[in-house]
């Protein structure tokens, strides 16, 4: 018969560290978090808001999904953007991306412009 030698277990160490080190590393990361993550974000909605409280009928812009046109009309939470001669269309406030320069439209030849 075979004898097995009997395992002796033992407690792993327990070194948990000093609980303040934890408590000053959590508190680290998010502050890293917070500056790399959430300010620049809150910063870009900002100027966002400011930019579309500031939209003027004749200004010419860029939507989200990258349609340009002319403002023709300011509604409630609506814009009707021109995008040729005989194209209107209604989008929302918030898929206005950039207000554009003046005369970008006729560069490109967009919103009924003449090249």
């Amino acid at each position: 018969m075979f004898f097995i030698p009997a395992a002796h277990a033992q407690a792993a160490p327990t070194s948990a560290g000093d609980p303040m080190m934890s408590f000053a590393f959590m508190i680290g990361i998010f502050a890293l978090f917070y500056f790399i993550a959430i300010r620049p974000q809150r910063k870009r909605q900002k100027e966002h808001q400011d930019m579309l409280g500031k939209l003027a009928v004749r200004d010419e812009v860029a939507t989200a999904s990258g349609i340009l046109g002319r403002i023709t009309a300011i509604e409630q939470d609506f814009v009707v953007l021109k995008v040729a001669d005989t194209v209107e269309i209604k989008i929302q406030k918030w898929a206005v991306q950039n207000v554009l320069p003046k005369g970008t439209l006729k560069g490109v030849g967009a919103a009924g412009e003449k090249k």
